[in-house]
């Protein structure tokens, strides 16, 4: 009994871990994927740019005013 409850405590462990990595690999946004130099934080301005812009053109051009480019 005692190796059935561990073999289930390491098989939901697995489940667990693979399903935050599939969750975290899945929730990984565009932020990732900007370069910047000399630019201003880019928290502050990626929420600016989504604020004021209204398509993504627009939005890549105000992130490249502010010091950043997208790869």
């Amino acid at each position: 009994m005692k190796r059935l409850l561990i073999l289930a405590a390491a098989a939901s462990a697995a489940v667990l871990t693979s399903g935050c990595i599939m969750v975290n690999g899945a929730d990984v946004s565009d932020d990732t994927a900007w370069h910047g130099n000399n630019a201003q934080p880019f928290d502050g301005a990626r929420d600016d740019c989504h604020r004021t812009t209204d398509s993504d053109h627009a939005f890549r051009a105000c992130m490249a005013d502010k010091g950043w480019t997208r790869s």
